[in-house]
């Protein structure tokens, strides 16, 4: 494991002299659709520090979107891969297919939600993991509609475009785009008009009703929902909304499909974040924290439902590769050895009471929501009107850069900073990085 010191170092601006090198490099050759959030190229990382070229040391509060859950160079996640490595890199499962593939599937299997017969499929991206598992409801319900949610997000390819409810940066000029998708209100408690103690109901309500007018229930193949709506802007769906959602999919024969790609892997202070309200999902999507790091994705559900796609449906070139299928192997062993569940709990309850201290003293603060390690606050001019602050959002993460704490935005309106620390991250950079947070907002 690379030795990199926990502890936050400047030794440059941000970004250095090296950083803005890199750069210059980088626009002459990487396209200009590729953006960055901080332009400090990194060198090493570990626990809740990224080193840059520059020698700086960040504190880590981004996980590389909640993907480093286990830390950037865990353990069993380098040694697992690194045996790989010198075995073979690569068969490709569909010619001859290898025992790591098997074995995430069992694990899947094993944390997943529900004690039903599951299997998986294995992938490269959540994307691709999302557009599979619409795939198969298709194939398995034999009907073609599928209904999302306000302030989803769901991928980058044509048909999880359609599914996402955010046009810019993700579908703007990138159209036409996959038919059959159908959105509905999801519950957001904090803009609910009538409240949040009323939300959850009243939303699935709402959400029903569209669903069986607009395009009758018996030609939904798939309900494709994140239990915590990730860029969308942490949202934590009202109690009540997820249980009636599931409720009226099982009903009607709908394929309940939870996009776990952000929530899960003990990100929210359980395996999966649908746990909260018991749900049990037929489908689930997974991948940024399965991994490591490494280049993975699942879809896991009902064996019944995963077995309806004919042979060959199903696959892709690098899809479960040997490499990444080890560091999957090694990231849960690593959660299960160090109760990272726990852990996430732990983070919340450390940033939680700094995060709602903050609230009581920044009128900016509208919000402060999530569960775990994901968690966020959404920045309003003033708290009657709720009117989205987006610039306030952004001056916020640039002065956090600038002190060495990398932070993320997210929201509908670009108005939510997002924290996602590692799970492996140590309290006292936790508690620095909630210091500087606090000093940037004094400062606005």
């Amino acid at each position: 494991m690379t030795a990199v010191p926990q502890e936050r170092r400047l030794v440059t601006a941000i970004p250095g002299p090296k950083s803005q090198e890199l750069q210059a490099r980088r626009s002459a050759a990487v396209a200009a659709g590729v953006g960055s959030v901080l332009p400090v190229f990194a060198a090493r990382a570990a626990g809740g520090i990224v080193e840059d070229v520059d020698g700086n040391r960040l504190i880590d509060f981004g996980s590389g979107i909640a993907v480093t859950s286990v830390g950037s160079s865990a353990e069993a996640v380098v040694r697992r891969a690194s045996a790989q490595l010198s075995d073979f890199t690569h068969t490709c499962f569909m010619v001859t297919p290898y025992e790591g593939y098997v074995a995430v599937a069992e694990a899947l299997a094993e944390v997943t939600p529900g004690d039903h017969a599951k299997k998986s499929a294995l992938f490269n991206s959540g994307a691709e993991a999302v557009e599979n598992a619409v795939k198969i409801a298709r194939s398995y319900t034999k009907r073609q509609a599928v209904v999302v949610f306000d302030h989803g997000y769901h991928g980058r390819t044509n048909l999880t475009m359609a599914l996402t409810a955010k046009n810019m940066p993700y579908k703007n000029g990138f159209g036409p785009f996959a038919p059959e998708i159908y959105r509905v209100p999801v519950a957001y408690g904090y803009r609910w008009p009538t409240g949040p103690e009323n939300c959850g109901p009243e939303a699935a309500a709402q959400a029903v009703d569209q669903i069986s007018k607009q395009i009758g229930a018996e030609n939904v193949a798939a309900l494709v929902i994140e239990p915590v709506l990730g860029e969308g802007g942490f949202i934590e769906p009202a109690k009540g909304f997820l249980p009636a959602l599931r409720k009226f999919a099982t009903e009607n024969g709908i394929v309940f499909v939870a996009d776990e790609i952000q929530s899960g892997f003990c990100r929210t202070g359980q395996w999966f974040a649908c746990e909260d309200e018991g749900i049990v999902p037929d489908l689930i999507t997974t991948a940024k924290g399965i991994a490591g790091g490494l280049p993975l994705a699942a879809v896991t559900g009902r064996a019944e439902i995963m077995d309806a796609a004919h042979s060959g449906g199903l696959g892709g070139t690098y899809g479960g590769n040997p490499v990444a299928c080890a560091g999957a192997l090694g990231a849960i062993e690593t959660m299960k050895e160090q109760d990272l569940a726990a852990r996430a709990r732990r983070i919340e309850e450390v940033m939680k009471g700094r995060l709602a201290a903050m609230q009581e003293k920044f009128e900016i603060i509208g919000d402060v929501r999530g569960r775990g390690a994901m968690l966020a606050v959404e920045l309003v001019e003033d708290r009657e009107g709720k009117e989205p602050n987006a610039a306030a959002t952004a001056a916020l993460a640039k002065a956090c850069h600038n002190a060495g704490l990398l932070v993320l935005t997210c929201g509908t309106y670009g108005n939510v900073l997002r924290f996602l620390p590692p799970l492996v991250i140590g309290e006292d950079l936790l508690e620095e990085g909630l210091d500087i947070l606090e000093e940037a907002f004094t400062q606005l």
